[in-house]
């Protein structure tokens, strides 16, 4: 079985996240979506998500294409990919959080781990920060 690994805040699950993990999908064999935690996006994004963690991871876990879903960690981000050790990480085509170094952590885990950047859906009509704005 080979896992495929995607993380995000996903507040709101929308056609844009929809279509990520379609592609991701074609990337293995069983999808993991690691949902981030609420002090995670704060510290990222500088604001809370507007749903809370066990929203998010609800309303991601009721998503048919992904197989699991899992909270991150708030104290190492990259602790969750060591215990997954997924064959493949995908990337949202905007994702910037903990992806810098990504491949020096995996080497670090001693994990051949593959990343694959995926493609926009629409980013300017489903990207969250559009989204948000259209929400106000």
């Amino acid at each position: 079985m080979k896992k495929v690994l995607i993380f995000g805040t996903f507040d709101g699950l929308h056609p844009g996240h929809l279509n990520f993990f379609e592609q991701a999908k074609k990337y293995g064999d069983y999808l993991i979506v690691v949902v981030a935690r609420d002090k995670t996006v704060k510290r990222i994004k500088n604001r809370f998500p507007s749903k809370n963690e066990v929203e998010r991871l609800g309303t991601i876990q009721r998503c048919q294409l992904i197989n699991e879903a899992r909270l991150g960690y708030e104290d190492n981000p990259h602790r969750i990919i060591r215990e997954i050790n997924p064959d493949v990480i995908c990337l949202g085509y905007d994702q910037k959080a903990f992806t810098k170094d990504l491949p020096k952590e995996l080497e670090k885990m001693s994990l051949s781990t593959k990343i694959y950047k995926m493609k926009p859906f629409q980013p300017e009509k489903y990207h969250s920060l559009i989204r948000r704005a259209s929400e106000a």
